[in-house]
């Protein structure tokens, strides 16, 4: 069996394994309770409700970041390349994230001296969403999110950290590759279909940036650690600027 064969073989039992779970358990509680429903009480009815939404939910992110694999492998993958403020776009991002994580800590410090990079808005959006979301899914509940800006070289370079379970450094670039999940205690107990830091790693580079993960051990525990994601932009002139556009 050729490589080709062997990872279209793997990726659709992957699939089909991300896709069976939550359709068994919306499957399972719609069921119960279209048979049950004079049985059942409204705790135990809201309770249900809430399970076939979160699974839905699964779902239908499963399905987008599926979509967004496609995309990025298509020669019809368009970039619409602007200057942005990367401070407007980690603020927005960062206050549409807290509505879903309203018990997380998101600390943002940013260095004025910045200029503005030249990406695709949404894309680069859609990069930061996926980062500062799995800081704040797989971060442990006493520790925060912090997010920085700064400038390296010529390049302005954006972290994004938390304390979460220690990553052994063989799996730094395993964790952006498809279907990748770095088996630990906090992992299993997060749905995810291993597909948001492969996608996040491909809007990057098709932007010119650089993406990389550090996790370095506490003093105090051995299990966990500060993991930092560092992203880089380079900074363009303007003749930089033009041809990127003429090539659009």
């Amino acid at each position: 069996m050729d490589n080709i064969e062997q990872n279209y073989e793997d990726f659709i039992s992957t699939v089909s394994h991300e896709l069976r779970t939550p359709l068994t358990s919306i499957r399972g509680f719609s069921q119960t309770m279209l048979s049950s429903w004079d049985k059942l009480d409204d705790e135990s009815k809201k309770k249900f409700l809430k399970i076939i939404e979160e699974q839905s939910n699964r779902l239908i992110h499963l399905v987008e970041n599926m979509l967004s694999v496609t995309k990025l492998q298509g020669v019809n993958n368009h970039f619409v390349f602007n200057e942005l403020s990367t401070k407007s776009a980690i603020e927005q991002v960062i206050s549409i994230i807290k509505t879903q994580y309203p018990t997380q800590v998101f600390e943002f410090e940013h260095n004025p001296n910045v200029p503005n990079i030249y990406v695709d808005k949404d894309k680069f959006q859609q990069i930061l969403t996926n980062l500062i979301e799995n800081s704040a899914k797989y971060s442990t509940q006493i520790f925060k999110t912090l997010i920085t800006t700064g400038i390296n070289n010529n390049n302005v370079e954006i972290k994004i950290s938390n304390i979460g379970i220690s990553i052994a450094q063989e799996d730094y670039e395993k964790i952006f590759t498809k279907f990748a999940r770095i088996d630990n205690p906090l992992t299993r107990k997060v749905q995810g279909s291993g597909l948001g830091l492969y996608i996040t790693k491909s809007l990057v580079e098709k932007m010119r940036g650089e993406i990389s993960v550090e996790s370095t051990p506490l003093e105090n525990n051995s299990e966990l650690a500060q993991i930092t994601f560092t992203l880089k932009f380079p900074i363009l002139n303007i003749e930089e600027q033009a041809r990127i556009k003429c090539n659009q």
